[in-house]
Formats: structure tokens, C-alpha cells, sequence
């Protein structure tokens, strides 16, 4: 049995994407492998494989011990992706990237969830042959496409008529996910519901904190600011909205949207040049704020035409199947084993 230490504290702070990924990884490996991997989270003792999914300092340290085995490093963000989410004194966030940077050069493989880090993490000066591509998933036992009662049952319990055009987005408030867009385009289609999913995981040193404060305190009549929602939850907004919308400067490989996909919903993205390497195809593009308008118009008056992208959301969700990705996970931690003991 491969002994494999989990280090994260991904999931202490709602609402981040790290932490959904986390935790599908986590439930994944005990549900199917529990006889193959002995898995520990955040133990300090000897294990064959550390797999290190959070920079936090105490973690950085434990890269030290002789005890941690063959270090595996999970980038889920760059310093530049940082840009537009946390505010911080340049000389600190100077520091703090080049801490960030410090961490992944520690570790003996890093893992990316979007193909297109390869490239930018070997500017940084990491090895590329180091450097594996495997993609985020969502359990479809948590997210999937609810019964139509179901779905009129949740837009009864939130006050939304049957009938009433839905736009949902999810993430956290801040510069980065193009929450202004989002505002921007409720303002301008008083006839059509937007609700937004997400608040501020990073408190008061996001981005750009007081004005956006300010925004989820003063939405338009038809916009909805709902905090940051339960995973449990959540599946109900995407199941009974009619679009799903993130209008993001700036992704890896989101967790909202592969939960909209699951779960049927049409999705409508920024199109942002990361997103072709891993879902081209499978939803609406938009270069900017007009286009997603002229999209969320075009479908509220002909709502047949977002029945070829639920199509697309379900073969995206048969794409990154946990049976697929149980597969790679199983075959790649048994290769760092067979790489750990050779180099032992």
C-alpha cells in the first residue's frame, strides 16, 4: 500500500475553487482506492508520497524532512494570476510571488490543471520535465441535472417565476472573476435575473474590497448577491438557471464551470485563450461585455437555441468523467512511487 500524506488547508476558506478541487480528489481516492493508497491529511509522519496542494509556510518547512518522500506540488495559481484578486503593499506581494515560485521549485514533480502553465511555470525556472497536466473533475453524484419539479420546487424557494430568463454566475467577488460585467449586464436587462454565488474568501485585502462592498450592497432590483453558497447548495442554482456565465478576465481550469456542466446547465465564457486547451467547444464565447449581451438577449428571446449547448455541457461532463480521471490519478501516484522507490 502507498503511503501518500495530503497537505491543504484548501479547505478552510469557502468558496475557492482550490478547495472544491480538493475535496473531489480527496473523496475520489477513498472511494476507489482506499485498498491501494493509505492516505493521511496534514500528518507529519514518514509517507512515501507528500502531495502538497496549499504554499501555506508550516507546509514549506515540512519540504525539508527526509520524511515527506517523493514532494508532488499542485499549482492551482501563478503570481501573475494573483493579479486583480488580493491587495497587498508592492515590497509584500514582491515577496510573496517569489515565495510562491520558491515552494513549486521545492517540489520533485508539479501537477497543473491547465496545460498552458507548463510554458509559464518554466519561465519561472521550473524544470518541464517535471512538469504533468491533469485535469480538475466534479462528482456527479454532487452535481448533476435535477428533475423539472425539482427545479420549479428551488425557483419557488428563491421567489423567480417559472417562466423568468435566469443568468447565474459563481465565484468569488472580486476584479478577476469580471464581476463588473456581470453588474453591467443585470443593469442593462431589467427584464432578466441574474444572481451571483460567491463572496469575499479573502476578506478585506481582496481587490478592490470597499467598492465591491459596496456593489453587492446596491445590486440592481434584479440581481441577487447570495454569499458564498454550500457545495450542496449550489447544484440547485445551476440546475434552475437558464445560462450559466463567468465572466472572468483570467482562469486555470474553473470548478464552477465544470459544475454547470454536470449539471446541464449552458455556459457562456470570456474567451479567454487558456479555456481552448481544455473546454474549446463546449460553450458560447464572448470576446467581451457587448457580445455576452447580445448572446443573453438573443437566447432569453429564442430559448431553443441553448439546447444544443446543454448537449455540449453533457459531453464536457463525459470528457472529465471521474472514471477517466480515476484512471490517471491511479496510474500517475503509482509512477511516483516506482520513481520514488528507484531513487531511493
Amino acid at each position: 500500500m502507498i503511503k501518500i500524506n495530503m497537505f491543504s488547508s484548501a479547505d478552510k476558506v469557502a468558496g475557492q475553487g482550490v478547495g472544491s478541487a480538493y475535496v473531489e480528489l480527496i473523496n475520489l481516492l477513498k472511494d476507489r482506492f482506499s485498498n491501494e493508497f493509505d492516505i493521511k491529511i496534514n500528518n507529519y509522519g514518514r509517507s512515501d508520497l507528500s502531495h502538497y496542494h496549499t504554499i501555506d509556510p508550516q507546509f514549506y518547512l515540512s519540504t525539508f524532512s527526509k520524511k515527506r518522500g517523493r514532494k508532488i506540488g499542485y499549482v492551482h495559481f501563478l503570481p501573475e494570476t494573483l493579479e486583480g484578486s488580493i491587495k497587498l503593499p508592492k515590497p509584500a506581494r514582491m515577496v510573496f510571488y517569489k515565495y510562491v515560485i520558491d515552494f513549486y521549485k521545492r517540489m520533485d514533480q508539479i501537477v497543473v490543471v491547465n496545460p498552458t502553465f507548463i510554458d509559464k511555470l518554466v519561465k519561472h525556472g521550473l524544470d518541464r520535465e517535471k512538469i504533468k497536466y491533469i485535469p480538475n473533475f466534479v462528482s456527479t453524484e454532487n452535481f448533476y441535472e435535477k428533475t423539472k419539479e425539482e427545479k420549479i420546487d428551488f425557483r419557488k424557494k428563491i421567489g423567480i417565476p417559472e417562466g423568468k430568463f435566469i443568468v447565474f454566475g459563481d465565484g468569488q467577488v472580486q476584479e478577476r472573476k469580471g464581476i463588473d460585467d456581470f453588474f453591467k449586464l443585470a443593469e442593462l436587462n431589467p427584464d432578466i435575473e441574474f444572481i451571483w454565488a460567491g463572496g469575499f474568501s479573502f476578506g478585506k485585502i481582496t481587490d478592490g474590497y470597499d467598492r465591491y462592498k459596496r456593489m453587492v450592497e446596491n445590486p440592481p432590483k434584479n440581481m441577487k448577491f447570495t454569499g458564498i453558497v454550500d457545495r450542496n447548495e449550489l447544484v440547485n442554482y445551476y440546475n434552475v438557471c437558464d445560462l450559466f456565465l463567468l465572466p472572468s478576465y483570467d482562469e486555470l481550469f474553473p470548478m464552477s464551470v465544470l459544475e454547470a456542466f454536470s449539471c446541464g446547465a449552458p455556459v457562456l465564457l470570456r474567451d479567454l485563450d487558456l479555456y481552448k486547451a481544455i473546454i474549446d467547444g463546449y460553450y458560447q464565447p464572448a470576446n467581451n461585455r457587448f457580445e455576452m449581451n447580445d448572446f443573453i438577449n438573443k437566447a432569453n428571446m429564442d430559448r431553443s437555441i441553448l439546447d444544443k449547448f446543454k448537449v455540449k455541457s453533457k459531453a464536457a461532463t463525459n470528457q472529465y468523467s471521474e472514471d477517466n480521471l480515476s484512471k490517471i490519478w491511479y496510474d500517475f501516484y503509482n509512477d511516483q512511487y516506482k520513481i520514488a522507490k528507484r531513487d531511493k
